[in-house]
């Protein structure tokens, strides 16, 4: 069993359920809610984040990244197949399997619901962000875009959509904070792995820009994420309530901080689990907001 939670990368999975809470809580907050949906929604949430995970590893096996990195909680993969748990072959199948168990979940969707075909675009994104983020993605400029809209905004609205059957621009703003986060989750965790990256022809913003002046895009975007929240609350977008998600400032500013001293391997490692914590927790206090909102007419 340890090696099937090493491959699927399970540390990271809590990012999923957090994410369908969100979406799911957002529809809720809007009138809408179906405990079955919520569940299914999440499910394929939890399959695409597999997917995108098990490839992610073979195709950092594939192209020897994985003998060169410095492995740590937060970067490095999983080490299973370096270790001989999985073939490059089995993994490849993992990742495919889990991304062939959520297409029926999304044509169920589609099919079924009146204005399901609006679901489409935003299913076919995350496909494409799922199925050629290791292999294409990875070598443009910029890629944290792919997780962030994937792994971020995608699965939020998408867990909205199921529940309300549209997307609006409320849920789209309370969506922004997603995709900031876990792009910003991959961007720091992409610091230690700069020479290694750049050996493979990965172009990561660090291997672009540097990372003093990524230190310092992450800083601002970081802050971004609650000056967000903020201003949508001052614009009656998102509940007052909401923000109780500033509760995470504290740990915000020591992945800030921590960013900054890129070079003390200490204060960076701290800084990518207070990054963690951050993404993780935010997204769920934003969730909660919007139930107390709800419950208490906030």
């Amino acid at each position: 069993m340890n090696r099937w939670l090493m491959i699927i990368r399970a540390p990271f999975l809590p990012l999923s359920i957090v994410l369908a809470f969100f979406g799911a809580a957002l529809a809720w907050y809007d009138g809408s809610f179906h405990v079955g949906h919520a569940l299914l929604a999440g499910f394929g949430i939890l399959m695409a984040h597999i997917s995108v995970d098990v490839l992610n590893e073979y195709f950092d096996y594939k192209s020897g990244i994985d003998l060169h990195t410095e492995k740590t909680l937060f970067n490095g993969g999983s080490g299973a197949l370096p270790q001989g748990l999985f073939t490059a072959r089995q993994a490849l199948w993992i990742g495919l399997g889990a991304f062939i168990i959520i297409v029926p979940i999304g044509a169920y969707y589609v099919l079924s619901m009146e204005n399901g075909l609006a679901l489409l675009p935003l299913l076919i994104i995350a496909a494409v962000c799922i199925l050629v983020y290791s292999p294409v993605i990875l070598k443009i400029a910029w890629p944290e875009w792919a997780p962030g809209l994937g792994l971020g905004a995608l699965p939020v609205l998408g867990a909205y959509f199921v529940q309300t059957g549209q997307f609006t621009w409320p849920a789209i703003i309370a969506s922004v904070p997603s995709f900031i986060l876990v792009h910003n989750l991959l961007f720091l965790n992409e610091f230690p792995d700069v020479q290694a990256d750049a050996g493979a022809g990965r172009k990561t913003t660090p291997i672009v820009l540097g990372k003093k002046n990524s230190a310092w895009i992450y800083s601002s975007m970081t802050i971004l994420v609650y000056l967000w929240i903020i201003g949508a609350v001052i614009a009656q977008q998102m509940p007052v309530i909401t923000l109780i998600s500033l509760l995470t400032l504290p740990m915000a500013v020591k992945a800030i901080r921590g960013s900054l001293n890129y070079d003390d391997k200490p204060a960076l490692m701290g800084a990518m689990a207070a990054n963690v914590q951050v993404v993780l927790i935010t997204q769920l206090l934003v969730g909660i907001g919007y139930i107390l909102s709800k419950v208490f007419d906030l």
